[in-house]
């Protein structure tokens, strides 16, 4: 079974993560299928906006701990340079504008793919976690940047430690997310990915390359610094521990 849905709905190509017994979370293979049909919808002619979201009642869980956990001598830092590193930057880089129709609770790496996108709407039952701290590791995929970008350094930090969930509300009134939908989810995506099929294509691509120089210049050293702290928090004891206790459904002792 594909990892990755893919569908064109009248100039917008929907990318759908499609890992249901995972809670849709990425390994490998979905990063690898994500990317390809990033490349796939940047050069696509027929393709003006592109959608992602997740199947089911989930947006992503994130990265999947028991990949990770079957390849315990993975370096993080290459395991980041290799996957999300450049997926965020794919993101931020793509000329044609990407929506994030988050559908469901967006964890982890999913928040910071989530976060890279230029706009997200979120179902008003969705919500986010930062999720890293649950497991003992620093932020990555960019969230040490993008998050405090959007609520501000304090909030970024509060919800990093706590691992408390953001709700879609929240979310909205901190500037995180552009809209809310309930029953009209689907609707509200598919209005937006209207609008933006029938834009300036150019103008919106020089736009967020603006955007991209004046807001997130150092983007890509962020998640190089990332990668660093990362490849020394995933050999800690108290990573072993997280990993453990997220596995083993119970509260880590840290």
């Amino acid at each position: 079974m594909t990892t990755l849905l893919t569908s064109l709905q009248t100039g917008t190509a929907v990318l759908t993560l499609n890992r249901p017994e995972r809670a849709n979370s990425f390994n490998f293979e979905m990063v690898n299928e994500l990317r390809n049909a990033l490349a796939d919808a940047e050069t696509n002619p027929q393709v003006r906006c592109v959608v992602i979201t997740g199947g089911g009642k989930v947006f992503s869980a994130g990265q999947d701990i028991s990949e990770m956990k079957q390849a315990e001598k993975i370096s993080y830092r290459e395991h980041l340079e290799k996957t999300y590193n450049p997926l965020i930057l794919q993101i931020r880089n793509m000329g044609k504008p990407i929506v994030a129709a988050v559908n469901g609770p967006c964890a982890g790496a999913a928040f910071g793919v989530a976060l890279a996108c230029d706009l997200r709407i979120a179902k008003s039952t969705a919500y986010f976690v930062v999720g890293f701290g649950g497991i003992a590791l620093a932020p990555d995929s960019g969230v040490s940047l993008l998050l405090p970008t959007y609520i501000g350094l304090g909030r970024a930090q509060e919800y990093f430690y706590s691992n408390k969930p953001i709700t879609a509300k929240q979310a909205y009134e901190w500037g995180m997310v552009n809209q809310v939908g309930g029953f009209n989810f689907q609707a509200l995506v598919r209005q937006v990915a209207d609008e933006l099929t029938s834009g300036p294509r150019e103008a919106f691509a020089a736009g967020k390359m603006a955007f991209n120089h004046a807001v997130l210049p150092n983007l890509e050293e962020a998640l190089t610094y990332e990668g660093i702290l990362q490849e020394s928090a995933g050999k800690t004891s108290e990573h072993l521990e997280g990993v453990a206790a997220f596995l083993g459904k119970r509260k880590p002792k840290f």
